[in-house]
């Protein structure tokens, strides 16, 4: 059974069935601020390190498999979908998801109403946008109401998934007209808080996760999707989510987009407030003003684009063999460089919570990357060096945000420092 094709003019990779072998996924980031997105919109978002910095929760043992991540249910009529088919699964008229170069793009659509789903995040700020474009086209007025939803992590993903005799007692959220803020912990130990926000005036809002799903439930069918109403509830405590509902008339022909931003927003200590226990919206407020418009969206999915024909266009081969071609000139060199994103830290295989990045995998990583960006490179093998002892050795594993090595594992792997030689030699080669 085909699966889906590569095309290759647009450097994307083509998939025409939501239900592949296993989720088939695209890393979205290239500096501080990750993402994993499935072909079925699944996956979660994280800031720098996957495991203490996690704004949204993924269950990598569920099952089904690949459920949870950034859903959109609409609802017209009886008729609840998905644009990427998951979570509700219901039989879509047409469905296609594009992986591209740091951005995935869903379209499908169900009784004449199109969604195309695109998902980026841009080069310079800590977010993942969504821009949801509706269409019909059907010959008659369509009306309808759509949700969103995601489940915030409470931080520490290794502590959120064991500690649930404090952590169901800490969730705290603050509504405020369409954006949803996750400030769990702000008040007694954290300087950072995470938005969900959408650039239109919103029918309704959702922030306890037991009143949106209801009692013996899942996001699978939802109540509150069912009712086709809000709850307008302020979880305290619990399981926070960020959910809106916005309703919808198209006419015929009509087009209507929307822009969601998930970012990660972060106070210097002593500007954590701007009154008794009021957090600091200016980060937010300056981070959400750069995607209210369907115009800004556009110059920033460009200037990522453009960013990644620069980065590609440093080394090509032309042959007679079309597949050598695609993987040397497109995905080998987009695999390097989500490599050394990610240090293999975090993926649908690795969790995000054990390993950290690797100092040997780190530097080996820096081979297949060190042409297209030797000055990142530069900064990485400082980096990596940083958290050498004084004896040569070094941690096998250390958390990014931290610089502490995975005391499971320990040190004293007699490899570890020769590859620090081997990637400053290679950067050497590369710099001249």
């Amino acid at each position: 059974m085909k699966f889906g094709y590569f095309d290759d003019p647009n450097r994307e990779y083509v998939i025409t069935t939501p239900k592949t072998p296993l989720p088939w996924i695209n890393y979205l980031g290239s500096s501080s601020f990750f993402s994993l997105i499935s072909n079925t919109c699944g996956g979660y978002s994280f800031y720098k390190d996957a495991k203490l910095l996690r704004l949204t929760r993924y269950r990598y043992n569920n099952i089904p498999n690949d459920e949870g991540g950034r859903y959109y249910y609409i609802k017209e009529g009886d008729t609840v979908w998905n644009p990427g088919w998951q979570p509700v699964k219901t039989d879509l008229d047409s469905y296609e998801c594009r992986h591209g170069m740091g951005y995935s793009r869903f379209t499908s659509s169900k009784n004449e109403l199109q969604a195309s789903l695109l998902a980026f995040v841009p080069l310079n700020d800590n977010c993942e946008v969504n821009q949801l474009t509706f269409t019909n086209n059907s010959s008659s007025e369509k009306t309808f109401t759509f949700f969103s939803y995601i489940e915030f992590c409470l931080w520490n993903a290794m502590d959120d998934m064991t500690n649930f005799q404090r952590n169901l007692n800490i969730g705290e959220v603050e509504v405020i007209d369409s954006t949803i803020y996750h400030k769990t912990e702000y008040r007694e130990r954290r300087n950072h808080y995470a938005v969900f926000s959408v650039n239109s005036k919103i029918d309704g809002f959702d922030t306890s996760r037991d009143e949106f799903l209801g009692a013996y439930r899942g996001v699978v069918n939802p109540q509150v999707v069912e009712e086709g109403k809000s709850h307008n509830s302020v979880a305290s405590g619990w399981s926070p989510i960020a959910s809106h509902q916005i309703n919808v008339t198209l006419a015929p022909g009509e087009s209507k987009s929307f822009i969601f931003v998930l970012g990660y927003c972060e106070n210097p200590p002593a500007e954590k407030f701007t009154a008794q226990d009021v957090i600091n919206k200016k980060p937010a407020d300056e981070l959400l003003a750069k995607f209210q418009t369907d115009e800004q969206v556009d110059a920033a999915l460009n200037e990522l684009k453009e960013n990644w024909e620069e980065l590609l266009s440093k080394f090509t081969v032309n042959s007679d063999e079309e597949k050598l071609d695609r993987m040397v000139n497109i995905w080998n060199q987009y695999q390097c460089m989500v490599t050394f994103n990610m240090s293999r830290s975090a993926s649908y295989y690795e969790s995000g919570i054990g390993r950290g990045m690797g100092f040997r995998d780190s530097c080996q990583d820096l081979l297949g990357f060190v042409h297209l960006i030797p000055e990142r490179a530069r900064e990485r093998i400082i980096d990596i060096a940083s958290t050498q002892f004084e004896d040569g050795s070094s941690y096998h594993q250390y958390q990014p945000l931290t610089k502490k090595g995975n005391a499971d594992i320990g040190s004293g792997f007699n490899d570890d420092p020769l590859w620090l030689i081997a990637c400053t030699s290679a950067y050497i080669r590369e710099t001249g």
